[in-house]
């Protein structure tokens, strides 16, 4: 497919890489971003000219918004708009309507994986928006990731991604607080380990992405949490999940809670630039409030 890409950073570029060495032919266009081998426009509607398929990876909905504003009217009508960023939902669908309404097909596919997923190939994907333009991208979602969910009409992938994150972000801090409160008893971290992830606490934060450095799969940990996941995505994925929550009529205590916990990690203490995962050294740094 002829394919434009917009948005090159840490997730879209290695993204961009892999559908090239896949042997589609892909345009990108980023305002910083120059990844090496990559045939670069000089703005996003030039990117799209001509384009099968116009992936996008942002870091908002406003920028969406603006984005889609350019690109939409570039893209020749049964193209199809594949938005892979994380945004509220109204935004979400709102292109989706736009895309449409110019004759093209829309998703929302919000990505879980991480860098190490877009470099792998690996990410999940959940996909909002009508079966024909899922259809259209599944090879694409083959090469980028190891699966690709269709949740239903547009902004239900982003409604599931957000829904995802706040389990993840929930999960996490109840990690790191188990693991402090282990330390403060006596009990090793190891030994902590090898009974919660066989046992009935186990989670992907306790399993797959531990916080305590030398102990499970190598994780962010080992590198001084150096971010897979920074904690100020967290946050705004969390942000998201009580903005969708307010305009649902939801109530998400915990969510909220973690929020919270994660605003004032980002904003007042050591948490910017860091990974998620790095609420382990805050709380063991703490004692009871």
């Amino acid at each position: 497919m002829k394919i434009a890409f917009i948005g090159l950073g840490n997730m879209g570029g290695p993204m961009a890489a892999n559908l090239m060495a896949a042997g589609h032919d892909v345009t990108g266009f980023d305002l910083t971003a120059r990844p090496d081998g990559l045939r670069m426009a000089d703005s996003a509607a030039a990117a799209c000219a001509g384009a099968d398929v116009a992936i996008t990876m942002l870091p908002n909905g406003t920028i969406l918004r603006q984005v889609a504003a350019e690109v939409i009217p570039a893209l020749t009508a049964g193209a199809v708009l594949l938005d892979c960023s994380t945004v509220d939902v109204d935004s979400a669908r709102a292109v989706a309507a736009d895309a449409q309404a110019a004759g093209l097909g829309a998703l929302d596919a919000p990505v879980s994986g991480g860098i190490g997923g877009a470099q792998g190939g690996t990410l999940t994907f959940m996909v909002g928006g009508d079966a024909d333009a899922f259809a259209r991208a599944k090879p694409l979602f083959d090469i980028m990731g190891q699966k690709a969910v269709h949740c239903g009409p547009s902004g239900n992938g982003q409604a599931a991604k957000i829904c995802n994150n706040m389990i993840l972000g929930v999960t996490m801090i109840a990690t790191c607080e188990a693991f402090a409160l282990a330390d403060k008893l006596g009990l090793d971290r190891q030994a902590m380990f090898d009974v919660v992830s066989t046992s009935s606490g186990s989670s992907w934060s306790m399993n797959a992405y531990c916080p305590a450095p030398g102990v499970g799969p190598t994780s962010p940990a080992d590198n001084d949490y150096t971010p897979g996941f920074a904690a100020d995505l967290m946050l705004k994925d969390l942000r998201l999940s009580q903005q969708a929550a307010e305009g649902a009529d939801a109530d998400t205590p915990l969510g909220q809670a973690a929020t919270d916990l994660y605003r004032r990690f980002v904003e007042d203490e050591d948490g910017a630039g860091r990974d998620f995962s790095a609420m382990l050294p805050r709380f063991s740094g703490r004692g009871r409030a």
